[in-house]
């Protein structure tokens, strides 16, 4: 990947893509989990939704091979879509602008307080 496809992102629109068209090839019920997975995987991406790619196409991938085995979909995943997506995520969700101005804040607040309070 060079530069210029990072900071445009068309890196991420030709993988995008790639997913897609794979998707296409299953069958009905595991193209509807797919589309589960990806919304609820949303959340937990970063500013560019990079950190998905890997754990998109491992999912995608499970969701082929189960496909292929002739197993169903809830065989795989469950009843519980979003736990298995938190599960893939590995983590309740990814930092974002919001956390970094928060622990800036929460900084900012106790050296204020440091200093009145010494």
């Amino acid at each position: 990947m060079n530069f210029w496809e990072t900071v445009t992102g068309s890196d991420l629109t030709r993988e995008w893509r790639a997913f897609e068209a794979r998707a296409q090839e299953l069958p009905v019920d595991h193209r509807a989990a797919w589309e589960q997975i990806k919304s609820h995987l949303h959340p937990y991406a970063d500013f560019t939704g990079r950190n998905l790619t890997p754990i998109l196409d491992n999912a995608l991938g499970l969701l082929e091979e189960t496909a292929a085995d002739g197993q169903s979909v809830h065989d795989v995943l469950g009843d519980d879509v979003e736990g298995f997506c938190a599960a893939l995520a590995g983590r309740e969700r990814a930092p974002d602008h919001r956390d970094r101005w928060r622990r800036q804040l929460n900084g900012n607040v106790a050296r204020k307080l440091g200093r009145l309070g010494g």
